[in-house]
């Protein structure tokens, strides 16, 4: 691994990120798992293996994904079902027929992205998770559902509404207890929603960007805008966790998928129904599969692969052929979000790391 460790200390003196966590992992042992640069840029308080970053759109596939798929499997809930079945705000609009499904692949034919937080900073916050509801009942479709792949920050937060509605219990509370738990990872180190009413103690963060809209310095703060004005818990973003703790979800899905683990979380039905591929996309559901030209995962991961990005700098990608993990936390948005220098990184780094496990 020498070569990917000269990749990520080259990556820190480029700036390319102020600091970062990767974790190698094959056939459910760890092979590599280092920190580089720094979580804070200012303080110059050094990044640790330990450092809990801020998921961005990982809340996608490690919190409200999963959320789904235990209602699924539990028979609370269907693939098929439509929003109107679900949530009876949605009755008798055009969004009322949307499936689940087209919500986890990215085909209900929602927009990308709204900036809901201009509106909803005008709104009494225990008002503002009914608001939210009510501009997403009202947005505009960009086209019919099901006739094209768009990306949506929406979608996920009409699943967390879903699974809030099903359970009767709030999104973080749900997979805190019935996820995470179970697995052992501990809800005041590993993986969690940081609601903003929480003090968290700073120095555990990675820090992100400096909001122009804030006018703050992020730690241990939701980045994202929309679910900061919401509380900081939604289906889109809000979830901080540590490399550590993404490898015990991951690796234990992993362990259902091939149908050898002990405590069996998920079935393995379900993960194969979830990690395969949607016909003519990239995604499967609820995840990323590797797209055909230039995906963030580089050249060799296999097609039987899931992954995902968040915007803060994070990422995690699993050949499911090979039973490999690779997670790259990174604090990219530290100080600016205007640093994208990550988008050329990603696959550089990727393909080392597969270099070298496919030589050994």
């Amino acid at each position: 691994m020498k070569q990917v460790d000269s990749l990520m200390r080259h990556a820190i003196s480029d700036k390319v990120f102020p600091g970062a966590v990767l974790l190698v992992a094959r056939k459910n042992s760890i092979l590599f798992f280092e920190a580089y640069g720094y979580a804070n840029i200012f303080s110059r308080r050094k990044m640790t293996t330990d450092t809990i970053f801020d998921l961005a759109s990982l809340t996608k596939p490690l919190a409200t994904t999963p959320a789904v798929m235990s209602l699924v499997q539990q028979r609370k809930l269907g693939l098929e079902q439509t929003l109107e079945s679900i949530l009876p705000c949605f009755k008798k609009t055009d969004k009322g027929q949307i499936k689940i499904k087209s919500l986890l692949c990215h085909n209900s034919g929602l927009p990308a992205y709204r900036e809901y937080y201009y509106k909803l900073s005008n709104i009494p916050p225990d008002k503002r998770r009914k608001a939210l509801e009510n501009l997403l009942v009202k947005e505009s479709m960009s086209h019919p559902a099901g006739e094209k792949v768009l990306y949506s920050d929406l979608g996920f937060m009409i699943l967390g509404f879903v699974v809030e509605t099903v359970t009767g219990r709030r999104l973080d509370h749900y997979v805190g207890d019935e996820i995470y738990k179970p697995l052992g990872i501990d809800s005041d180190k590993g993986m969690f929603f940081t609601g903003i009413d929480s003090k968290p103690i700073i120095e555990r963060f990675a820090a992100t960007e400096i909001c122009p809209w804030r006018n703050i310095l992020l730690e241990g703060v939701v980045h994202d805008e929309n679910a900061y004005m919401i509380g900081g818990i939604a289906g889109h973003a809000g979830l901080f966790g540590s490399a550590g703790s993404l490898y015990i979800l991951l690796s234990s899905m992993l362990s259902d998928f091939y149908g050898n683990q002990p405590i069996n979380l998920f079935e393995k039905d379900i993960l194969h129904t979830f990690f395969k591929g949607q016909e003519g996309t990239d995604k499967a559901l609820g995840f990323e599969i590797p797209s055909l030209a230039g995906s963030s995962c580089g050249d060799y991961f296999s097609k039987r692969s899931i992954g995902h990005l968040g915007f803060t700098g994070t990422s995690f990608w699993i050949d499911l052929k090979r039973n490999i993990i690779v997670i790259l936390l990174t604090n990219r948005v530290h100080p600016s979000r205007e640093n994208d220098k990550i988008k050329f990184f990603r696959p550089k780094i990727h393909n080392a790391v597969m270099n070298c496990l496919l030589k050994s």
